[in-house]
């Protein structure tokens, strides 16, 4: 009776936490509220009496679409794969027509991703029930055979209207579900970024030629007339409503296949449900006949689930359900049902490993701003924009483990901080989850200017590809205009105009231009383009993926600094390597 008054009191909790949502819903084309559990909603006394069996539910004519983006692997973290069940029986009890659906980006970014190279989530996504999905760059992480296999492995089609081998698209544009009596089309669509956020390599073929692509181009059309064509092909097969599920989010790297450059050119679209940029912006752009589109994301690791509710009359609403707390619903609430039974039996076998101490810090070691954070009280990313102890840290750690000159390490390939205390296996793995590999490069100074100059084109916009630094500093002077140039495919091509990078020094001496210097980095960056990094080809290969990231690390913490992390690192900001000008003097 202990158990069955829990599942009881997680149900209570739960329908107390969606009620309150239910009353923040609004009509198209108005702000959506966003609903949060507060703190100190925790678990009381469970009920023991015993409870009457459910009655059958009666349909109330609303369609309620739940949404997923970035999940990362953080099936236990926020809601959880758990509470995520629980939220979507609530639903479905009040009598909602539910379906679930994930925007990419879920089978990498934990150890229980990289052990298993994706396929532990994509069982649990089966054991979750999801209806729909589109890939998101980081499901082409571990390569693209074993990508294809992962979405053989799914019970759930993943679609796309951009992903193409030699211009064939590889999975179908859409899907149409009929929901309430209603057939609702799902168009996908995923950044053509991929190909540098992800390993450019696994797009090509044996001579290093692009065979698979996102239909890219410096002006955006054709990805426009790639959707425009899906959502026209879906409104001909009787769609009544037409919802996008894109990987595209809104970084200033991205343009021109940011949501507002895909909504702004297009027609016909109800609803764009986002991904790719972590925000949990809720708002409505206008299309290109003027029609308001409400446009909608979830943020990362479960903090908040999406929904997008359309009633029996067709109006139609977004929202987030967010779960703010440090500790995660299935642990705080107690949550036992069918998915916390297989997110633990998933975990219990990893985690014996992963739970090894390897190293201890004084200090803690972080990604983001450890003093400013945004509105909504979320951590600042700091890592893709500025300098960080643990930015400092990895890239030491690469140029001793080589014994290079410098050494590079893109601020996207560095995940999570590590607090002070011991280190264990999963904290490194958490931190380079990518499986990328040392190598050594030989270079001339001039190859590292330009690397500097593209690793800082967005700044004080942030991107996967700045470079945290070692064995040499530099400035961004950015006020300066970027003035990098690149190809259709985001792949650097030069500089043309004033360089932002100034006072580039190596080991405190001034950076020649012709001379030559070993550089240290994975192969995603110097040997597979990764972020657009063109600038090494043909470079002369002095150590080819000689060790994985994460082992790098281990090896230079245990045997560098003797197994503890210590005050040369103290300091959150870094050494001083990226010093900032803001305005000319």
């Amino acid at each position: 009776m202990k158990k069955n008054g829990k599942k009881i009191l997680c149900l209570l909790l739960a329908a107390i936490m969606l009620l309150a949502a239910m009353t923040a819903c609004g009509a198209k084309g108005k702000e959506n509220e966003q609903t949060s559990v507060p703190p100190e909603e925790t678990p009381g006394t469970p009920d023991k009496d015993p409870q009457p069996e459910p009655q059958p539910v009666e349909k109330n004519g609303d369609i309620v679409i739940l949404f997923t983006s970035d999940v990362h692997c953080g099936v236990d973290q926020g809601f959880g794969y758990a509470g995520l069940q629980q939220v979507r029986d609530y639903l479905i009890a009040q009598g909602n027509d539910v379906i679930l659906v994930d925007n990419g980006d879920s089978v990498q970014g934990e150890p229980i991703g990289t052990m298993t190279k994706g396929e532990a989530l994509v069982d649990l996504m089966n054991k979750m029930g999801y209806s729909v999905a589109i890939p998101g760059n980081h499901e082409f992480d571990y390569g693209m055979d074993q990508f294809l296999a992962l979405t053989e492995k799914a019970e759930f089609p993943y679609i796309s209207c951009n992903f193409n081998l030699k211009g064939d698209l590889v999975f179908d544009p859409y899907v149409i579900r009929e929901l309430a009596g209603k057939k609702v089309a799902f168009v996908g669509v995923t950044t053509p970024k991929t190909l540098t956020s992800s390993t450019p390599s696994y797009f090509m073929d044996e001579n290093h030629e692009f065979i698979y692509g996102f239909f890219q181009d410096e002006n955006g059309e054709a990805v426009y007339n790639a959707v425009q064509t899906a959502v026209d092909s879906a409104r001909a097969e009787g769609a009544d409503y037409v919802v996008v599920m894109g990987h595209i989010g809104n970084e200033a790297v991205s343009i021109p296949w940011t949501y507002d450059d895909l909504i702004s050119h297009t027609s016909g679209i109800d609803v764009f449900l986002d991904g790719h940029s972590h925000d949990t912006d809720h708002l409505t752009v206008k299309n290109k006949d003027g029609d308001d589109v409400l446009r909608a994301a979830c943020g990362t690791k479960l903090a908040a689930i999406g929904w997008c509710r359309i009633t029996a009359d067709g109006e139609m609403s977004t929202g987030l359900y967010n779960w703010n707390n440090k500790v995660a619903a299935p642990e705080l609430l107690g949550i036992d049902n069918e998915m916390s039974r297989a997110v633990a039996a998933a975990s219990e076998e990893l985690n014996r490993k992963l739970n090894e101490v390897v190293a201890s810090t004084a200090v803690e070691l972080t990604i983001n701003d450890p003093i400013e954070v945004q509105e909504n009280g979320a951590p600042i990313r700091m890592i893709r924009r500025a300098e960080t102890n643990l930015g400092d840290l990895c890239a030491d750690a690469y140029r001793a483990q080589a014994g290079a000159d410098i050494a590079f390490v893109n601020g996207g390939g560095i995940r999570v901080s590590i607090p002070a205390g011991d280190i264990t296996l999963s904290n490194i793995l958490s931190v380079h989850p990518f499986g990328n590999a040392l190598c050594v490069i030989e270079v001339k100074g001039q190859q590292i200017l330009d690397a500097l100059e593209w690793g800082s084109r967005a700044v004080p916009s942030e991107t996967g590809g700045f470079l945290q630094v070692s064995g040499l500093s530099y400035e961004i002077h950015s006020y300066i205009e970027s003035p990098c140039q690149s190809d259709e495919n985001g792949l650097f091509t030069g500089v043309q105009g004033e360089r932002r990078v100034k006072n580039v020094l190596v080991n405190g001496e001034p950076i020649d231009p012709e001379k030559t210097y070993t550089l240290a980095g994975h192969d995603y960056m110097l040997l597979s383009n990764g972020d657009g990094y063109s600038m090494f080809n043909g470079a002369p290969l002095l150590q080819d993926r000689v060790k994985l990231d994460n082992q790098v690390l281990i090896d230079y913490i245990t045997e560098s600094l003797g197994g503890v992390i210590g005050e040369e690192y103290e300091d959150p900001y870094g050494q001083g390597r990226i010093v900032f000008v803001d305005e000319a003097s």
